[in-house]
Order: structure tokens, then sequence, then C-alpha cells
């Protein structure tokens, strides 16, 4: 069965009210004030799907700072893991920065949603205080033994919408913070995975880490699927399409010709996610 890992759905009111909603908050405003960024709905996800021979998809909103705009992303997605149980699997997401983050975490928790994530700092990236400040929510993931899914990026290369300044210290610390979690890095933990081949410390501390391939063809060439296998082990790579941003058939072209082989293939595009959200 194949799974996709890193979906964005936005509720009917916040497709229709996108113009205003890039003035209430610094972070939407810096991804989706452009045009070609879409804005997807439950039923768009589900025909992508059915024409990529996806089974099922992770979903999750977008990371408010406001209660208000957060709650109600939430809601939507809990109405679209209901509404299409067997296709969807939901994440709870918030601003790292928003004081009720804990709180709301243990709503969409108790009412349906299977873990938390993707969650992100577009502003100051991942600083020791937003480390701090997420406590009590991956307190709550731990005791509950559900994943939590953090936005990353590589430090270096070209610029583009939505990219932070966070550090590969920064990402290292987070994960070193927080061993007894199950963590995914998005959009191949920028970077971090490649130090994996050190000796010492770096292959415990990423122990219970895992890392999705959104962006991936934005971002590397198709050797990082055999390469990151290598170094981490393919059971630790998870296929995520960041839709609406590419097409699954993108990245299954690229798994192709990285040479990798069925098992592995088998591994990334849903094995290993179906392993991680069963717990």
């Amino acid at each position: 069965m194949i799974t996709d890992f890193h979906t964005h759905l936005f509720p009917p009111l916040f497709r229709e009210k996108r113009d205003h909603l890039v003035h209430e908050d610094p972070a939407f405003r810096s991804i989706y004030s452009f045009p070609e960024a879409r804005l997807a709905s439950a039923e768009d996800l589900l025909r992508s799907m059915d024409d990529n021979g996806v089974q099922r998809s992770v979903v999750f909103g977008f990371p408010w700072e406001k209660a208000d705009l957060y709650a109600r992303h939430n809601d939507y997605i809990l109405e679209s893991i209901h509404q299409y149980p067997d296709r969807l699997t939901g994440f709870c997401s918030f601003s790292p920065l928003a004081p009720g983050g804990a709180r709301e975490a243990e709503r969409c928790l108790d009412e349906g949603l299977s873990g938390v994530g993707e969650l992100a700092v577009y502003g100051s990236g991942l600083t020791w205080e937003v480390v701090c400040t997420l406590k009590d929510v991956m307190d709550l993931c731990a005791h509950l033994n559900v994943p939590f899914l953090l936005h990353t990026n590589e430090p270096v290369g070209h610029a583009y919408p939505g990219k932070t300044p966070n550090t590969l210290k920064e990402i290292y610390d987070f994960v070193r913070a927080y061993p007894d979690n199950r963590i995914v890095l998005a959009h191949w933990g920028g970077g971090l995975l490649f130090y994996g081949l050190m000796k010492k410390e770096v292959r415990e501390a990423l122990k219970n880490v895992w890392f999705d391939t959104a962006a991936s063809p934005f971002l590397y060439t198709p050797d990082i699927y055999r390469i990151a296998g290598e170094i981490v082990g393919s059971e630790k790579i998870l296929f995520g399409s960041d839709y609406p941003l590419i097409r699954p058939e993108r990245y299954f072209k690229e798994m192709s010709s990285a040479g990798l082989s069925l098992e592995q293939m088998n591994q990334i595009k849903g094995l290993n996610a179906a392993r991680l959200l069963e717990g």
C-alpha cells in the first residue's frame, strides 16, 4: 500500500479568504502570497491519490499562530479524516510559538488525529527557545506514542518561499532534546541524515528519527534515495509529496532511476509509514 506521509489541505473558507489571510499571518504570506502556490481540498487530494495509485495520505494544515485559525484548520482535518477514514490520516498543526499548542494537540489527538505536524517557525528558525517551548507538546506525543513531524530545510543552496534560517545544529539539538519521541524530519531533515556516517553520537541520536522526501525533486538529485538508504537505512525514509506542491508520480520516477530494489521501494512508498503509524 502506498502512503503519502506529507500533504497539506485547506478548508473552503481559507481558500476563499486567501487574500485576507496573507495579511493575518506572516508565515502564511511567505509561502501562499504567490498565485502558483495552490490551496487544496480533501477532494482534490483524493483525486490525485487515485490518479497516482496512492492508497493513504497523512494530511495536515498550516502552523498558524492565532488560536482561531489553527483550531478552525484542525477542525477541517478532523472532518476530512472522519469523512474518508480509509484514505486519510490526520495530524494536528499550529505554530510552535502558539501558547495554546499543547492544549490544541491534546484536543485533536483525543478527537481522532494520529500525530502532530507539520510544525514550523518560518521567521526565526529552530532556536533553542522554540525547542524548549515545545516541551509540553513533545511530552504529550511521547506519552501517547504518536509521531511528531517537524519542518526542516537545508541551510545552504537557493532561496525559496518558506525556507527558514534553521541550522543543522539547531535541528540536531532538537532531536537530542527529545530522544524518547518518534520524530519525522521533513525535507530529508535539511541534510542532517548525512551525518549518520559519523562514528560517534549522531547515529544513536537519530535512532528514533525518520526522514520524509517532501520537495525532494526541487532539492536533490535522485541519488539521494540510494545514498540516504546506505547511511540511515531505507526503513527510515518516508515518501512524502508535499502535495499539492509536486505530484507523486514524479517521486516514483526518481526512486526508480536511483536504482533501488523492489524491497527498498516498497519500504519507502508505504511499509515504513504503516509501521510508524501503528506505533
